[in-house]
């Protein structure tokens, strides 16, 4: 008998994108494909995935994946994780795997993370997350964390424009050094260019 998905994923689509002219990021295209269509991806061995940012940026998304955002709308990625909790959580929700993957809408390359933070997590079993790190540069938003001490560390916040390194101060968290470039990030036009022509060289994924 197969194992059921072990964690639950939230991808945070709500920023304002102010370097990209106001350009919704989730639309945005890398190669021929949109950041939330990577982002999904990356998401696809997920028991549930909820994405949070206005539904005329995220939507139409695949069947099962639910969208929400955070109130009021443009909160930050704190009160975008609260909101992406507070989704799976509803009643009448199942009961939600331990672990909760975090990914921001802007990493296209977020599906090459999933598998050596899966592998982190094993190794240490007892931490409360496990995230990358690029050039020495903590990557938070694209990190993998118990969802008990997620929520717990967003309930002693206002959450609205709180900085994630607040969210995470409390936490007992694990490196994973991203030696590869997985946790780039889409801040400019140069960037969509630079890393379109990065995944353009490889084969695409699978669509979530």
């Amino acid at each position: 008998m197969t194992a059921g998905p072990t964690y639950d994923a939230i991808v945070l689509a709500g920023g304002r994108a102010t370097r990209l002219g106001g350009t919704p990021k989730p639309g945005v295209l890398v190669g021929d494909r949109t950041l939330l269509d990577r982002a999904l991806t990356a998401c696809a061995g997920a028991g549930r995935t909820v994405v949070v940012g206005p539904a005329d940026e995220v939507r139409p998304v695949p069947a099962g994946v639910v969208v929400t955002c955070e109130d009021p709308p443009r909160g930050g990625p704190v009160a975008g994780v609260a909101a992406g909790l507070a989704a799976l959580s509803r009643p009448g929700s199942p009961d939600r795997p331990g672990r909760v993957l975090v990914l921001a809408v802007d990493v296209p390359g977020a599906a090459d993370a999933v598998d050596p933070l899966l592998a982190a997590a094993a190794r240490h079993p007892d931490a409360d997350g496990v995230h990358l790190v690029r050039h020495g540069r903590a990557q938070w938003l694209t990190g993998l964390y118990r969802a008990d001490a997620l929520a717990a560390a967003a309930a002693g916040l206002v959450v609205h424009g709180a900085p994630v390194r607040r969210l995470v101060a409390g936490l007992t968290l694990v490196e994973v050094d991203d030696a590869t470039g997985a946790s780039d990030d889409v801040d400019t036009w140069e960037d969509v260019t630079r890393l379109s022509a990065r995944h353009a060289d490889r084969p695409e994924e699978a669509h979530p």
